[in-house]
């Protein structure tokens, strides 16, 4: 961003802060019906103004709502001391931080004989009748009363006992550790009992069992039993009795958090099922009513002629049609997700509604109470609606992905034709030349039901003739050489096509005499070539033009000219040709072509902060990645799992590309965590290790333009449901290009990329409320390069984190409305998935007593506002290299 938006945002604090101002001031007045209410509210606005004001550079206006911020802080814990004339005094102070606000609106510096002559006086009189809080009474400030007695004997006696614990650590080994931990456990499993703690009560009996059980581990035992009590205290003290752990796990520390439940979600027996019938194997897509050529030929349906141009716009067309179904099936998942939070929203005011015990009900609040009532009715009534109107949208989106779906398969059908189409006048072809050369050999198809594209079709006849000319005339031998070699005296030429990934694969093999490699050999030196290159290469010299180890020409081939015309014709259509051959057994051409789908079926993965598409049908498993399952073949990393050892390739050391920011993804996630994708290939299994992956989904397939060339491995684009576009993998040939690279000991060239902090182009959750100062520390990580999202209390920081964004880090302040900074680190790190996420808090509390809660809750670092910027990407960058 520019430094006018940077200014932007600035000015936009400040029109924040006048409505600070306005609630400090409209509290004030109100202090009389509920002081403790009125200067909680007084205390949040004051300290948005303090902590916002140091970020924007307001310095001024930062120092006098901090010297505010700390009388209510006095007055909270002795509210008798107001009275109307310190009443009037705080409307004064409040009035000039309103002026300091104008001074900075007006881009004015603030006026230092204005502040020396009336706003400093006034604050030094309040200070002089109010005071400034002591340390002691901080934990007071925002405490619930039936919270008091349990954090004042956690802040003390269990304060004791820990402390003494911390000591006794120091040498282990001098001390009876056993009776000790015993004696600890039990007393402060009292007091748990005592103040109705069930949790850590619960928790003391564990560590007692724990030392009963295994009284050997006594010195980890305590350990553990130290940071368990230690952050029981700190959860405690800031009021989060709902996330108290209750046992001591010896094992917790070796244990990623568990993510299995992101792959309970994710059935793949239907997916196999649905690989095995699109032909992950030598199997065919058939036409209706195919099945035989009799039949064909009894029924004949009327035709009609339609253009190739127009079937390829249709296809285009359903293209579209798929992106904006898939992003209408996301947008009706999230308006579900809104409809159960507006349900969570009215619950929470409805509880709001009922009048504290108590308080005696007065007109005014019967008046406004069944006000409330009518409009929660309403609520309610606009609430059922939408769901009524969501269950018609899902049956109205099913019925969509229905027909899509039928047009999908329909469209197919009209773009393909079966392979049968090509090869139908084939044997007879090979009947004439048998009888024109005195050979004996039959023609075997196989796939004659295998749909290709119309127009890969038509480019494959020539082609395949001369392969098949080739075949007849350089592989099958005569009679006579096939007897004497123990052959059938008829030769066998073979022609199958199958699917294998997004490609068509054809074979042409024969069983006859091979092709010699000396032969290649010897006249690649007469033509001055290396001959001392692997048989590969050498065989690949066949398709140059002009080279032929044909000892004489003939009417069918010896010239030179056919295999170089075959692989220009296939490369033509994108495709291309291999060959294989032994001396005395045969030879088989494996032409590749591409299969060109306007659907299908992918799992997204991310690499490097870059998101891929697997085809689905290529990956037989997906398995969650576990240090346990690692293990190592001839000096290689491996993985284990099922009984099976296959080779694990690590994507992101191959895959280094620069690429632009892109948005958080709105599917779910399979795997937040690392991930193996298995893959079974010529009967070996090989693992890709990936950061994460995301459930299947299904994806229109575009074709990139003729004049951009795609790197090694990809074949095409995928647009997924929210209208991202992904590189489409080609597994096959990204599995060749890295066998190839690991064998000659090279690797991939990295990209250029920009040295810029962040680079890695994390998310970043920013949780405050002040919009802001939200704004305003997201300018400084996009900087960086880092993606932003933002929450305006713990609560909506909560809901993002259960949405599964891919969130690797949090930077949070204390002081929030609905659930604090101290309540959100309670909450998240009692929950075993977000148990190794990073989170920073950002806040205007500079004292060590917050910054030691923080840290004993699970905080990675604390920083005090104002923050020094490059400090605060630095550690940032440390907190995600640790994580990953």
């Amino acid at each position: 961003m520019s430094d006018d938006t940077e200014n932007e945002i600035r000015l936009q604090f400040l029109e924040e802060a006048q409505e600070y101002a306005k609630t400090i001031e409209a509290k004030l007045i109100e202090l009389a019906s509920n002081k403790s209410d009125r200067i909680d509210a007084i205390l949040r606005a004051a300290h948005s103004i303090k902590g916002g004001a140091a970020m924007m550079g307001f310095q001024k206006l930062s120092d006098l709502a901090h010297r505010l911020e700390d009388f209510f802080k006095v007055l909270k814990i002795q509210p008798d001391l107001i009275d109307r004339d310190l009443e009037q005094l705080l409307l004064a102070a409040v009035d000039c931080l309103q002026q300091v606000i104008s001074y900075n609106l007006q881009g004015m510096i603030v006026d230092e004989q204005w502040l020396a002559s009336q706003a400093y006086p006034l604050f030094d009189q309040l200070d002089r009748l109010i005071g400034s809080p002591q340390a002691e009474d901080e934990r007071n400030i925002g405490g619930e009363d039936g919270q008091d007695m349990a954090a004042l004997i956690f802040e003390t006696e269990v304060e004791d006992y820990l402390q003494r614990l911390e000591s006794l650590l120091v040498n282990p080994q001098e001390n009876d550790l056993l009776p000790e931990i015993s004696s600890m456990a039990q007393d402060l499993g009292s007091f748990g009992e005592m103040l109705q703690l069930n949790a850590f009560a619960k928790l003391c009996a564990s560590i007692s069992q724990q030392l009963a059980d295994t009284p050997e581990q006594v010195v980890s035992i305590a350990e553990q039993a130290l940071q368990a009590w230690r952050r029981s205290q700190a959860i405690i003290l800031v009021g989060e009795i709902q996330a108290l752990p209750t046992s001591l796990n010896l094992d917790a520390e070796a244990q990623e958090p568990d993510s299995e439940l992101f792959l309970a979600d994710f059935d793949l027996t239907n997916l196999d099922a649905e690989v095995e019938q699109l032909a992950s194997s030598a199997k065919t897509l058939s036409l209706p009513g195919a099945n035989n050529s009799a039949e064909a030929q009894e029924y004949q349906e009327s035709t009609v002629r339609v253009p190739t141009k127009l079937l390829e716009r249709l296809n285009d067309w359903f293209g579209e049609l798929t992106i904006a179904r898939n992003g209408i099936n996301i947008y009706v998942e999230r308006l579900h997700s809104l409809n159960k939070l507006l349900e969570r929203r009215v619950q929470a005011v409805e509880k709001e509604r009922i009048m504290p015990v108590g308080e005696l009900p007065t007109t005014q609040s019967v008046e406004a109470s069944e006000a409330m009532l009518q409009a929660l009715v309403q609520l309610q009534e606009v609430k059922d609606d939408i769901e009524l109107t969501l269950e018609e949208s899902d049956r109205a989106v099913s019925d969509l992905n229905r027909v899509a779906k039928q047009l999908q398969t329909s469209l197919t059908q009209v773009r393909m034709r079966p392979f049968a189409d090509l090869v139908a006048r084939f044997p007879r072809f090979i009947r004439e030349l048998c009888l024109e050369y005195g050979k004996n050999a039959q023609l075997k198809v196989i796939g004659e039901q295998t749909l290709i594209e119309r127009t890969i079709l038509e480019a494959l006849n020539n082609p395949l003739m001369h392969l098949l000319r080739n075949a007849f005339d350089h592989g099958i031998e005569p009679v006579e050489i096939r007897q004497a070699s123990g052959k059938p005296e008829v030769g066998l030429i073979e022609i199958k096509a199958v699917y294998q990934g997004n490609q068509t694969l054809i074979t042409v093999k024969d069983d006859g005499g091979g092709i010699n490699l000396e032969q290649i050999r010897t006249k690649a030196q007469q033509l001055g070539i290396d001959s001392n290159i692997s048989d590969e290469k050498l065989l690949s010299l066949i398709f140059e033009p002009g080279f032929s180890t044909a000892n004489q020409v003939t009417a069918l081939s010896g010239r030179g000219v056919g295999m170089d015309i075959v692989r220009t014709n296939l490369r033509q259509i994108r495709g291309d040709i291999k060959v294989d051959t032994q001396l005395g057994v045969g030879t088989t051409f494996t032409l590749s072509v591409p299969f060109t789908l306007s659907v299908m079926r992918v799992i997204a993965i991310e690499i490097n902060s870059l998101l891929l598409a697997f085809p689905s049908e290529a990956i037989r498993e997906v398995l969650l990645f576990s240090a346990s399952q690692f293990c190592e073949i001839a000096g290689n990393e491996a993985i284990s799992w099922e009984g099976r050892i296959a080779p694990l390739i690590r994507l992101e050391e191959w895959l280094k590309v620069r690429h632009l920011p892109q948005k958080a993804a709105e599917s779910k996630l399979l795997a937040p965590e690392p991930t193996v994708l298995t893959i079974e290939r010529e009967n070996e299994w090989v693992g890709l290790l990936v950061e994460r992956s995301w459930k299947e989904q299904e994806v229109a397939i575009r074709q990139v333009e003729p004049g951009i060339e795609m790197p090694t491995g990809f074949s095409s684009c995928a647009i997924l449901g929210d209208g991202r576009v992904a590189p489409l993998v080609d597994v096959p040939q990204l599995l060749d290009w890295i066998n190839n690279f690991g064998q000659s000991g090279d690797r991939p060239l990295e990209t250029p990329t920009r040295e810029t902090e962040g680079e890695a182009k994390d998310t970043i959750l920013v949780v405050d409320d002040s919009i802001n100062v939200r704004r305003f520390l997201s300018l400084t990580l996009e900087k960086a390069g880092y993606r932003v999202e933002q929450a305006q209390d713990g609560l909506s920081a909560l809901e993002k984190l259960s949405a599964e964004l891919p969130i690797k880090a949090v930077i949070c302040d204390l002081d929030m409305p609905n659930l604090d900074g101290f309540g959100l680190l309670a909450r998240v790190k009692s929950n075993p998935a977000f148990a190794r996420l990073p989170i920073a808090m950002l806040t205007s509390r500079s004292g060590q007593k917050d910054r030691q809660t923080a840290m004993q809750l699970g905080a990675t670092a604390y920083f005090a506002k104002p923050y020094n910027e490059h400090e605060l990407l630095q550690t940032l960058k440390q907190m995600l290299h640790k994580r990953s």
